[in-house]
């Protein structure tokens, strides 16, 4: 077989890759590259492999950096099936409904074509087929199996097989245990592996601290009387943090104060979760089937239109504001940053990765003003980061997921990092499970 990297090579967004065999090529994730202007210019460059060549393409979860330029693919060609687990079929299609309206603007700014329309959008959903983890998928001498990676809702670990080796793709693995969705599984037996790196460099403080956190944040900007504003990102974050918020105000532990989901993306696809509450873990499952609504409390106001946004603006401090997007690369967040990033009173709380070259990583890297819609805005209000609120595994996590195929293992593949974090934690492998580990670089190709 001949593995090719065609995104996620030295960055922490893009995931694509496509395996041959015996003429047959089979692509695995389809993602968009976020983050600086250079990486998103890097979508509207043509695909380094015929689109219409792909047999299949295989989908680990639904975040636009595994999904974003699916429906371009399909505009340029593409015309085989796709194939993922139901919630991230039906999260993708909301995601990139939502993206397209934001590329479109990016293009004209470009003075270019558009990078895809909602057509393609809709194109690409009647290729679309939805498998159960652990069934497996026979396609021209490829077989491929879906096992839940625990990162988001529906997420998965793909093994793919062909010519009598197995290859496991590890998409996003998950910060396990997680409040709401299952753990990461491990996989046993392979010969090779694509592993991210986003964290490969450091550890998540504990699970269990990440909670307290939270509650140590909203209660201290309670006391201050001011705005905590949190970069959410739609999906599963946003469900996390209303879990948590959900459990601790029942519990007596914050104080009752205003919470807006300022994100019509977020409001959506958390209503898809209830679809899918055969996907919760065990625990969580069990109280939803109670009659708790798990991801609603009194005082959580919902902004679907723009009017509804503006009106947050009115009601006075202490309020929490959550709104997209993750990275503040967009999206509402902008405009409570730009209100609320001047204020000493007020707060702004990460939870999640804030790649290189967005406004997010600007702000938490200590930036004292920056530029949001034109104009110079001073950053005075606090600012926190909660690592373990990330979706994503951290280094002792990645090992031990890499550690359980170490008996057959011939070589780790590391992807989806920034290059300094994908040579550490490949030097991590080599070191402590004695297994080759390879860092590769975008459009290079290897032989299995």
């Amino acid at each position: 077989m001949k593995l090719t990297f065609l995104g996620a090579a030295g960055e922490v967004t893009g995931s694509s890759y496509v395996l041959e065999s015996n003429g047959v090529k089979i692509m695995v994730d389809c993602g968009l590259h976020q983050g600086s202007h250079y990486a998103e210019r890097q979508n509207f460059e043509p695909f380094s492999v015929d689109p219409a060549s792909i047999t299949a393409l295989f989908v680990t979860h639904a975040h636009l950096d595994h999904t974003g330029r699916i429906p371009a693919l399909v505009k340029a060609g593409f015309r085989s099936t796709i194939y993922s687990t139901a919630p991230t079929k039906d999260f993708s299609e909301l995601i990139l409904l939502d993206s397209e309206h934001i590329l479109e603007k990016e293009a004209e700014r470009e003075h270019r074509e558009p990078l895809y329309t909602t057509d393609d959008v809709m194109q690409a959903r009647t290729q679309w087929e939805s498998v159960r983890y652990h069934a497996p998928v026979t396609v021209e001498g490829f077989t491929a199996e879906f096992i839940d990676a625990g990162h988001i809702l529906g997420s998965a670990i793909i093994l793919m097989k062909a010519e009598g080796k197995t290859i496991a793709f590890s998409g996003d693995l998950g910060n396990s245990p997680e409040p709401i969705i299952r753990p990461t599984e491990m996989v046993d037996a392979a010969d090779y592996c694509v592993v991210e790196s986003t964290y490969g460099d450091r550890v998540h403080e504990h699970v269990d601290e990440r909670r307290e956190q939270l509650e140590n944040m909203v209660e201290d900007t309670a006391k201050t009387g001011g705005t905590l504003m949190i970069p959410a990102f739609a999906m599963e974050r946003t469900q996390e943090l209303l879990y948590h918020l959900h459990q601790l105000f029942e519990e007596g532990r914050i104080p009752r104060v205003p919470v807006f989901i300022d994100s019509p993306l977020a409001i959506k696809l958390t209503a898809v979760y209830k679809k899918y509450e055969s996907y919760f873990n065990a625990e969580t499952q069990a109280i939803a089937r109670s009659g708790d609504d798990i991801l609603n409390f009194p005082g959580l106001r919902l902004t679907l239109t723009t009017e509804q946004s503006k009106e947050i603006n009115g009601v006075p401090p202490p309020k929490v504001v959550m709104a997209g997007s993750g990275m503040s690369n967009g999206g509402r967040i902008l405009h409570h940053e730009s209100r609320y990033l001047p204020d000493p009173k007020s707060a702004i709380l990460f939870v999640g990765y804030q790649a290189k070259g967005t406004l997010g990583r600007e702000i938490l890297d200590g930036a004292a003003e920056v530029r949001i819609f034109g104009e110079t805005v001073p950053v005075r209000c606090k600012k926190v980061d909660i690592p373990g609120y990330s979706a994503h595994a951290d280094q002792p996590r990645l090992i031990d997921w890499v550690g359980h195929m170490r008996p057959g293992l011939k070589t780790a593949f590391v992807v989806h990092g920034e290059p300094e974090t994908s040579a550490i934690l490949a030097q991590k492998i080599r070191d402590g499970l004695a297994v080759d580990a390879v860092v590769p670089k975008q459009g290079e190709s290897f032989t299995t």
